[in-house]
């Protein structure tokens, strides 16, 4: 496992207007270097780009003018579950690693780490929306990933579930530490879980900051030493933003 290096000389897609061939701006010139087993989130209003920079990392947007070195071994979480309607909650876990024979191990151990091994069997269509994300998590993980994307994956919980899966992806991160770089637009997240935070601006997107989180884990979002950071962080890129 490497670490990842990403330089982004120019990012742009095409003006949904008729008979034009102009081009919308999303990144010039940024350049990210993330070390291997780091937690990063990338933090910025929406519409800055942050999915635009996951497709990029994850290959599945390759129409960019740059480089990008990482790991192939790499696994996506999105905004939604994603979940197949038509397996049930292990066979989604087992999913990506179908053809391993250690699978069915594999899948049952991380489907009792998440607390929904009495669900095993059961479609997501009779899951909850909150047991359905940890589903997603766990089968995130199946592959033992070098890294791991994830767009604000926990989007619309309420905040007790959010929690507890914040939680649970800490706790699943720690026994084998992939990079992580997870998208948010909710700063007392990305502070909770990251080591590094890189705050993006708006459009055409840049770095306005790039802050080390120190405070040692778990995190607790309503300690002086939480709030204060936050505080900083709040002010500076508003300072940072207005000049931008």
């Amino acid at each position: 496992m490497k670490e990842i290096n990403i330089e982004i000389k120019n990012k742009s897609f095409p003006l949904k207007i008729k008979n034009t061939k102009r081009q919308n701006l999303i990144f010039k010139n940024i350049v990210l270097k993330i070390k291997k087993g780091e937690f990063i989130s990338i933090f910025g209003p929406s519409g800055c780009g942050k999915t635009t920079l996951l497709n990029m990392i994850s290959g599945l947007d390759k129409n960019f003018e740059g480089s990008i070195e990482a790991e192939k071994n790499v696994s996506y979480m999105f905004q939604s579950p994603r979940l197949f309607p038509w397996l049930t909650a292990i066979d989604n876990i087992k999913f990506p690693i179908r053809k391993n024979s250690n699978s069915d191990k594999i899948a049952n151990g991380l489907i009792k780490k998440v607390g929904l091994e009495k669900f095993k069997n059961q479609y997501p269509d009779k899951l909850s929306g909150g047991m359905q994300r940890r589903i997603a998590l766990a089968r995130a993980f199946a592959s033992n990933p070098s890294v791991l994307l994830l767009d604000e994956p926990f989007i619309s919980l309420d905040r007790k579930i959010a929690n507890l899966l914040r939680k649970l992806l800490i706790n699943l991160w720690k026994k084998n530490k992939p990079t992580v770089i997870f998208v948010s637009h909710d700063l007392d997240e990305a502070i909770e879980l990251a080591d590094r935070i890189f705050f993006l601006s708006s459009l055409p997107s840049k770095i306005l900051l790039e802050h080390k989180i120190n405070l040692t884990r778990p995190r607790n979002i309503n300690s002086k030493k939480f709030i204060s950071l936050k505080r900083l962080l709040s002010s500076t890129t508003r300072t940072k933003s207005q000049k931008n």
